[in-house]
């Protein structure tokens, strides 16, 4: 996770009013992917990691800075994480922080733990 949290600091000052964050994808002890949420309306770390990882991010385990987003809201430009770790195959999801975005807090943990 503190490879994770190094990888969120890298957005710090370009993603607002988002927060910065980090995601790691681990395959047999191994990173397969890293990444952050780089700039506002990009692509958030979840992505980004997936997007390095390819094909590999099957089955592997995914460590988060902050809870997946499970909601579109409006104006948003990005679909839900929880939507795209799910259809990677991602095994397990670690995460280090619940949102606390009254709309999102507990909703992408709940969405993961459902699709099991």
């Amino acid at each position: 996770m503190s490879r994770a949290m190094e990888l969120a600091r890298q957005g710090l000052g370009s993603v607002s009013p988002n927060p910065a964050v980090g995601c790691l994808l681990v395959q047999d002890g191994k990173v397969i992917g890293e990444g952050y949420h780089q700039t506002y309306g990009g692509a958030h770390a979840e992505i980004e990691a997936i997007r390095h990882a390819g094909d590999r991010a099957r089955g592997a385990t995914a460590y988060v800075t902050l809870e997946p987003c499970a909601v579109a809201f409006e104006g948003k430009n990005t679909p839900p994480c929880t939507d795209a770790l799910i259809k990677a195959g991602i095994r397990r999801v670690v995460v280090a922080a619940r949102d606390p975005n009254p709309r999102v807090n507990g909703r992408g943990i709940q969405q993961l733990r459902s699709h099991r």
